[in-house]
């Protein structure tokens, strides 16, 4: 398995409504991050404080212009990574979820033994978990 290239994929295939926040999320976000706490509507989260309308996209999901040297794709990054809702601190859970979101971390032999990969994307996602 890869290290995360943060191609982005999972933040944008999971967002237009397919994101939840917990409600200790909501409550810390209350307490201590008011401009995170701008985009939730009745408990529902990514919502224009302006408008009230719903958006595309996670509003904290940030391009990160590629090197002007580098053919690659942009890189996406999270300006409120260690605040993130639990959907976020919890992904990817599994590799067959991985998979169906065409994560770049995963590689040829991860899908030929599943269990190894398993194993390994505990380890990986350890932190990101507590």
């Amino acid at each position: 398995m890869k290290e995360c290239n943060q191609c982005g994929k999972c933040c944008i295939k999971y967002s237009n409504g397919r994101l939840s926040a917990s409600e200790q999320d909501i409550a810390m976000w209350d307490l201590l991050r008011p401009d995170i706490m701008d985009y939730v509507k009745d408990g529902l989260i990514w919502f224009d404080p302006n408008t009230g309308k719903e958006l595309k996209r996670c509003p904290f999901l940030v391009a990160i212009e590629p090197n002007t040297n580098s053919t690659s794709l942009s890189k996406y990054g999270c300006s409120i990574y260690h605040d993130r809702p639990e959907d976020c601190r919890l992904y990817p859970s599994n590799i067959e979820e991985m998979h169906n979101d065409e994560c770049e971390m995963l590689e040829d032999a991860d899908l030929k033994n599943k269990k190894q990969a398993q194993r390994k994307l505990q380890i990986i996602m350890s932190d990101s978990h507590s």
